[in-house]
């Protein structure tokens, strides 16, 4: 994938601001994901303790390295809460957290194998209602799990967010504890950041504005906690309602915080296991956040999933190598750094720089920014992922849709991401499976000239579980009936349904009297495609039929034209069959018009009609010629006069009689009088000068009776100035129909359909 073009001024200065956004919102978390992946909150074994400059370690190679490598502009990755039941299950397995970073770095090295190996394709097959699913749970958890924060009820860490927690409460439960231990001072400060990003987003000049609204939440939080701490009493905000982040003395002292893997548990078979299991969780974590990003990225740009498991292995080797625990793809940041209006992903980079200067240099200032602030961010992120509109859309697609969505949500809340995002893909699944089951095949029963045939047309995919179903049609087609199988979209057909087909061709028809024809099958299925039935019009096909018989078919293409349904035609076939001779149905005589081509609006193949063109569908002497040519030699049983609304021709022969124009004058088209008198005979005078004056709808109107006027004309002229015509009329052997074709709903109107 090509590198992005080099952000310009403006696109720098908004990656600068969501980088500080989400700078602000990760830090806490960074340090909240660590603290929440220990196997117990106060396990005694230092061994089994992740250090919680690990999570801060994990920020900022997520954020530089990962960022540098990766080809999404908005994903940013850190530490994952998805991951700390994992975590803390495989440092109790391992026996120490420096086995685990052996680990983790193993870890790594199986997802650089999986990018270079595009095992990044699993992405493609997630359905979008899941993924929607996984977007809304996080919003709705982001909310659940910020609101005890944004009261200062601050028991549990940022980044916790597993519906069971450690203290044996639950995400809802929770809830109910805020009641008894809420703090006024960071309550007073949760509420003020909500309420002033809820104005600022809805307040045009301050959204534009390049300086982000969390940065004035966060100064504010700062100013009113120091306000409080000179108030003193309930007020204060303590050490526990505010960042904490390890403060070092000095590089040494910072330095001190880095870890080594334990590579002397290098044969240990556990190492590995835990491994691989470290690599399928991220990779499946950050394979799905990064679908959920590009969903909700403004500019719906595509994000590379191998090359994203390439920078994601590198991360975590490195990672492991320093001491932190294992990266993925946050969607938590992810969305911050979008609704931050971030350009590129220098946004995400920039904030691993601003997380690695910041603890080394200002660990002390950091530690006095309120949790509740920065809850109040993360709330209102939730609000805009778990939208209103977003389950108006859910519900508007349909239950195979809207049940997905919902069931992934909801399990995503009470469990966590990834079993959520399982049950949502079984459901989905399940969904997928039902459709294709009871939907297998498409029916239509076509009207062709030479009878009635039922194109079955087969779906995409034809797998085992549709053959019950396939077999249920096939043997529902009535005795004496012709059935043709359609696998011109097929890419692939499952054994044991080529051998259905095979043994209704060659055995289950011939015993019922059914005809088979097969189309589209390739060679490889070792069915040869046969038409059995004619799709054209025959000499003996159109001695069958009589006027009145070949006006049906013409309504039923009509009306086939209508509904997006035309027939299935063997064009190549009709060319080949037609190269011998033409034995047409009828004659129509109609419009230049570039809307109104017969065979297309009546539904028509090659060699059915004769048709003859000309502006207005007026006639004269070539005309006749014409249409006796078509009737008396070729054999035609029908003529018709098919007129249309919208027609130009008759616009302007109504205009310049009602401005006593002439053609020629007005348009330089000398040989155009001969057309425009034609219509003009059907113009009735003194009605078409008090029309000149009245209103477009009366004009229109007018308009389209001279247009049926004028077919009524043709047909009159057609009988009187051609003997050869009139006689076949009188002797019953054609007919002569008018008709008069809507250029807006697309339906052809016989005029013989009138009510006398």
């Amino acid at each position: 994938m090509a590198s992005p073009p080099p952000p310009t001024s403006n696109g720098l200065v908004r990656d600068l601001t969501a980088g500080l956004v989400v700078f602000l919102v990760a830090l806490p978390l960074c340090l909240g994901v660590a603290l929440a992946s220990r196997p117990g909150l106060n396990l005694v074994p230092v061994e089994l303790n992740i250090p919680l400059f690990a999570g801060v370690l994990a920020g900022i190679v997520g954020g530089i390295l990962v960022g540098l490598l990766s080809g999404s502009q908005t994903s940013v990755s850190g530490p994952a809460a998805g991951l700390t039941a994992v975590v803390a299950a495989q440092i109790v397995l391992l026996g120490s957290f420096q086995a685990f970073l052996l680990a983790t770095v193993i870890a790594g090295v199986i997802q650089i194998i999986a990018g270079l190996a595009k095992a990044g394709f699993f992405a493609a097959f997630v359905p979008s209602s899941v993924i929607k699913g996984l977007l809304a749970a996080i919003g709705v958890i982001l909310i659940l799990k910020q609101i005890p924060h944004v009261f200062g009820h601050d028991t549990d860490p940022e980044g916790d967010m597993s519906f069971e927690q450690p203290d044996n409460q639950n995400t809802f439960s929770e809830l109910w504890e805020v009641l008894g231990d809420l703090h006024p001072g960071a309550a007073l400060i949760g509420v003020l950041s909500i309420a002033l990003l809820m104005f600022w987003d809805r307040y045009k000049p301050l959204k534009k504005s390049i300086v982000p609204a969390p940065l004035i939440i966060v100064l504010l939080g700062v100013g009113l906690s120091q306000l409080f701490e000179d108030l003193g009493g309930f007020w204060t905000i303590g050490t526990s309602h505010a960042v904490e982040v390890p403060v070092a003395k000095d590089l040494s002292d910072f330095l001190g915080f880095l870890m080594m893997p334990d590579f002397s548990q290098w044969l240990n078979p556990k190492i590995y296991f835990a491994a691989v299991t470290i690599a399928i969780v991220a990779s499946l974590e950050t394979l799905l956040n990064l679908q959920a990003v590009d969903k909700i990225d403004p500019e719906q740009r595509r994000s590379p999933p191998n090359r994203e498991l390439l920078a994601q292995g590198i991360g975590n080797v490195v990672v492991g190598l320093i001491g932190g625990i294992p990266v993925t793809s946050v969607i938590v940041r992810s969305s911050v750094n979008i609704n931050a209006g971030n350009k590129s992903k220098f946004s995400a980079i920039f904030h691993g720089i601003l997380l690695l200067t910041s603890v080394m240099f200002l660990p002390q200032y950091l530690n006095m920014i309120p949790l509740s602030c920065l809850a109040g961010i993360l709330l209102v992120t939730g609000l805009k992922l778990a939208s209103p509109a977003l389950f108006r859309q859910m519900w508007s697609d349909g239950r195979s849709q809207f049940v997905p969505f919902i069931v992934t949500l909801v399990a995503i809340v009470l469990s966590d991401l990834l079993i959520g995002i399982l049950i949502g893909l079984m459901v989905s699944l399940s969904f997928i499976l039902h459709s294709n089951f009871r939907r297998p095949v498409r029916r239509v029963l076509e009207k062709h000239i030479g009878g009635e045939v039922l194109h079955i047309m087969l779906a995409n995919q034809v797998s085992f579980l549709n053959r019950a179903r396939l077999e249920t049609i096939l043997r529902e087609v009535p005795r004496g009936g012709h059935v043709l199988l359609d696998a011109s979209n097929t890419d692939y057909f499952d054994p044991d349904v080529l051998d259905l087909i095979r043994a209704f061709k060659d055995q289950i028809a011939p015993a019922h009297g059914v005809q088979v024809s097969l189309k589209g099958f390739r060679s490889k299925y070792q069915i040869d495609d046969t038409v059995q039935y004619v799709d054209y019009s025959t000499r003996d096909l159109r001695d069958q039929l009589n006027s009145a018989q070949i006006v049906q078919l013409l309504k039923d293409g009509n009306e086939r034209f209508r509904s997006g349904h035309p027939l299935t035609r063997d064009l190549h076939r009709q060319v080949d069959a037609t190269s011998k001779g033409q034995f047409p149905l009828a004659v129509v005589l109609s419009c230049i018009d570039s809307r109104t081509p017969s065979e297309l609006i009546f539904d028509l193949g090659l060699g059915d009609i004769f048709s003859v063109r000309v502006a207005g569908n007026v006639t004269s002497r070539k005309i006749f010629g014409s249409m006796e040519y078509g009737c008396k030699v070729a054999g035609a049983k029908l003529i018709v006069v098919l007129g249309h609304t919208g027609c130009g021709a008759v616009t302007s022969a109504v205009q310049f009689m009602c401005s006593n124009l002439n053609a020629n004058d007005a348009t330089g088209c000398k040989h155009l009088d001969q057309i425009v008198d034609e219509i003009q005979a059907s113009i009735d005078v003194p009605t078409c000068r008090r029309i000149a004056n009245a209103s477009e709808k009366e004009q229109a109107a007018f308009i389209e009776e001279v247009a049926r006027l004028n077919v009524e004309r043709s047909m009159r002229e057609i009988l009187s100035q051609s003997d050869t015509i009139r006689q076949l009329v009188e002797e019953g052997k054609i007919a002569v129909e008018g008709a008069v074709y809507d250029i807006a709903s697309g339906r052809i109107h016989f005029l013989s359909d009138e009510v006398e």
